[in-house]
């Protein structure tokens, strides 16, 4: 297989390590914006370098990663599209609602599979939550709890395209909170605040922030997110229900210093960035969408599912700004 992947910065440098390392990979070649960037990485990890990701598209191709910023992320998964080339997109498929809403009509007027990074999905703990769920052993699921922490804060450059903390930042916990369930956000109330670097209130942005999400089968979500956890990359998820609960992210690796006297739990080394943290996750991802570009398994993160968990943080943004409960139904979608 012949895999292109356009857009070299920290996490597209490491989908391009991924993909080279695959057995079913024969041949990966990168491309960015940044030419020089491009070379630097494809002599680094000796795989091949294109001059655009125009010029890789035309080269021919089995599959397309995108791993750019989110500004080119639509521009490039519709021209993966026009040359039938099936495609995989690190979230968000786009930075607005609207054209997120104007590539899931896109999509379903083809059949080249679109694959889109929720990496999570692949999170062994997160597989063994949703398990757990769907046996019915934990009984009925009543509340659950999502956290998404990191531990210091992106450039300040990047804040103004990011989109803002719930669509930046929690889409992820959005995301894997339908996948462990398989229930639909019905309604939210959100908030957020500042106690950090100014350049977060300059952009309209927040810091912080928290969210209380009532499922459609009336299950209660409290979620919170930060820029600003000194502890380490704090990752997790409790569901708790009439039988029993599981934990999320509840490993040596927790991000948390106990009270306790005498307590030497957990014992470390801490995770200190989502590479870290979810490293065997994005491996499994790109050997899954391998599978997708081969023709052997469907999507396992389609764009309707990036659809639905942008709308949760459209909804979350509009509760923020307007300090109220929002129904999903004031959010468009189908």
């Amino acid at each position: 297989m012949r895999i292109g992947l356009a857009g070299v910065g920290r996490i597209g440098a490491f989908h391009a390590e991924t993909l080279r390392d695959l057995p079913d990979v024969d041949e990966v070649v990168v491309a960015d914006l940044d030419t020089d960037a491009a070379r630097a990485v494809a002599e680094k990890l000796e795989v091949g370098c294109a001059a655009s990701p125009a010029e890789l598209l035309a080269s021919g191709l089995d599959g397309f990663v995108i791993a750019t910023a989110t500004p080119g992320h639509a521009p490039l998964l519709r021209m993966g599209l026009e040359a039938g080339v099936p495609t995989f997109c690190e979230k968000p498929v786009a930075a607005t609602l609207e054209e997120t809403l104007d590539l899931t009509r896109l999509v379903s007027t083809t059949t080249t599979p679109v694959h889109v990074g929720f990496q999570r999905r692949f999170d062994r703990g997160y597989r063994r939550a949703r398990q757990a769920v769907a046996s019915g052993e934990l009984g009925f699921v009543h509340s659950i709890r999502a956290q998404t922490h990191d531990q210091s804060p992106p450039h300040a450059a990047y804040i103004p395209t990011s989109g803002g903390l719930f669509r930046d930042c929690s889409i992820h916990d959005f995301d894997i909170i339908r996948f462990v369930t398989g229930r639909e956000v019905a309604s939210v109330y959100a908030t957020g605040a500042n106690k950090g670097a100014d350049f977060f209130s300059a952009a309209g942005d927040v810091d912080t922030a928290a969210a209380l999400l009532t499922l459609d089968d009336d299950t209660l979500v409290s979620l919170s997110a930060t820029r600003y956890n000194g502890g380490g990359h704090d990752v997790r998820m409790e569901v708790l229900g009439s039988q029993g609960t599981v934990g999320v992210g509840y490993d040596d690796s927790l991000a948390v210093t106990s009270a306790e006297p005498g307590a030497t739990y957990p014992s470390g080394p801490r995770h200190w960035s989502f590479m870290e943290r979810f490293l065997p996750a994005y491996r499994a991802e790109l050997t899954a969408f391998a599978a997708v570009a081969r023709g052997t398994l469907s999507s396992p993160c389609t764009v309707e599912d990036a659809l639905q968990a942008f709308r949760v943080a459209e909804a979350c943004e509009l509760s923020r700004h307007e300090n109220r409960p929002v129904s999903l139904d004031e959010i468009p979608g189908p």
